[in-house]
């Protein structure tokens, strides 16, 4: 199964590399002149400095300022005197060394107090540091950890958060990271995206690569008559399909066979419908969706198993008649695209991630709007997300036409085949179009075997709670 790739570790501090949670709970002890209980758990634990002597302040009348400077110093002598390494933290962040993964120190203490336990730790061991000096709003705010990832060049959502409170957990998820809980005093509970372990003894980098999301890349292809207007047609196909690594193509005008003799080519599974519509996977499918017998034009579906989760994938193929741009009133046979667009999202299930993509026939609303394109705006009605618009807003700077490689000027150029989604994270989309197309007629020889540019969208699926 495709794993997106680990770009970085991001560890906590305070309870998570080193026992500084029993420290810190010891030295608020002592400045608030009591025991602390299970109630006080919320304010003391993940929390920084000045949040808990303010909340100090409000019970005892004391100035929050000067609580924070005996909670700094409290803590700063137990830390330089009673620092311990969490069971497992320092083999851990050996074998990312050893591998060449990146880690960095997340922590809502302060700078002073970092760079003591960085001095005992091994400063050399981390690319960045964040403290709650460092951002406007620490945890449980996703500021630290955004910064952290700024700060190293990498994507959040491909980077793993080891954590040790709630507070800091919530901080990590809302940065979009995936989270290791491995709780010090506080019970955390796993969920979508978060495994919890007892400790990082036994941890290893493939099991933190393990719970990194799942990546889907899907590809909307018009074939063109199958191709068939192109020398050596399959063997084409094939090659775009190898050298752009998709997991799942929808395709349209399939020429009847294409889709069952390219995954047959491929050892891949297929589901075909119709005489002109198609779905090619790599990962296994589940189920068959929609009219098996549908027409020329029309949707058909297919459940695809994407590690231990399901995507509902689409390919829908409207009607191509009196294209809107070609005609004095735009909107006159829109109607029937959206027609056909509202058939197929009455299909669609809401129980999955949905991808929908396919051949409109139609602009967006998103990039003329000037005009009320009906059949985009339907979809984005029912909760679908345009990913190419999405990943590339500036409709002036990116047209994204795929409409047409081959058919020039006066021919309009234009954005009329997508790849829609409810319920998915993108990670990146774009058109394709293999070598330098001839226009028509001449168009034999052509590497591109189709009149339309292909999309490409990588997306990025969470999974369940993970085992490491």
């Amino acid at each position: 199964m495709n794993r997106l790739p680990l770009q970085a570790v991001l560890f906590d501090m305070d309870g998570t590399l080193v026992d500084t949670e029993r420290l810190w709970w010891e030295a608020v002890e002592q400045v608030a002149g009591r025991a602390l209980t299970e109630a006080d758990r919320p304010e003391v634990l993940g929390r920084p400095v000045e949040y808990t002597a303010a909340w100090l302040a409000a019970i005892t009348g004391a100035v929050a300022a000067d609580l924070a400077e005996t909670l700094h110093r409290e803590f700063a002598d137990r830390v330089r005197t009673g620092i311990v390494p969490r069971p497992g933290a320092l083999a851990l962040l050996d074998a990312l060394a050893r591998e060449g993964v990146p880690t960095a120190l997340v922590t809502a203490s302060p700078r002073a107090v970092a760079d003591t336990v960085l001095d005992a730790l091994g400063a050399d061991r981390f690319a960045v540091s964040v403290t709650a000096d460092d951002t406007a709003h620490t945890k449980p705010a996703p500021d630290p950890y955004l910064a952290a990832c700024d700060a190293l060049g990498v994507d959040p959502a491909l980077c793993v958060a080891v954590e040790d409170t709630e507070t800091g957990v919530a901080s990590a998820e809302a940065a979009g990271c995936a989270v290791l809980a491995v709780p010090s005093l506080a019970p955390i509970e796993a969920a979508p995206g978060r495994t919890v372990l007892a400790s990082l003894e036994g941890v290893t980098v493939d099991g933190l690569r393990s719970l990194l999301p799942y990546r889907l890349r899907v590809m909307t292809w018009n074939l063109w008559y199958g191709g068939t207007k192109v020398r050596d047609h399959r063997a084409k196909q094939l090659k775009v399909i190898a050298e752009t690594d998709v997991d799942v193509v929808g395709l349209q005008e399939t020429y009847g066979g294409a889709a069952g003799e390219l995954a047959e080519a491929l050892g891949w599974h297929h589901h075909s419908a119709g005489p002109n519509l198609g779905i090619i996977s790599r990962l296994p499918i589940t189920a068959v969706l929609g009219d098996p017998d549908v027409g020329f034009y029309g949707a058909a579906g297919a459940r695809i198993a994407v590690g231990d989760r399901e995507v509902e994938v689409w390919t829908a193929h409207l009607d191509a008649d009196h294209y809107g741009p070609y005609e004095s009133e735009p909107l006159a046979h829109e109607q029937v695209r959206t027609g056909q667009m509202r058939d197929t999202l009455r299909r669609i299930s809401g129980a999955a991630p949905v991808v929908l993509v396919g051949d409109f026939n139609s602009p967006s609303h998103l990039d003329r709007p000037d005009v009320a394109w009906p059949v985009t705006r339907a979809a984005a009605e029912a909760g679908f997300g345009d990913s190419f618009r999405q990943a590339r807003p500036d409709a002036a700077r990116d047209p994204g036409h795929t409409w047409s490689p081959v058919h020039a000027h006066p021919e309009p150029q234009d954005r009329i085949d997508f790849v829609l989604h409810r319920g998915l994270r993108v990670l990146d989309s774009r058109t394709y179009v293999s070598g330098t197309p001839r226009t028509w007629p001449d168009v034999q020889d052509n590497d591109w075997p189709s009149d339309h540019a292909a999309v490409i969208t990588t997306f990025s699926l969470g999974s369940g709670p993970g085992t490491v």
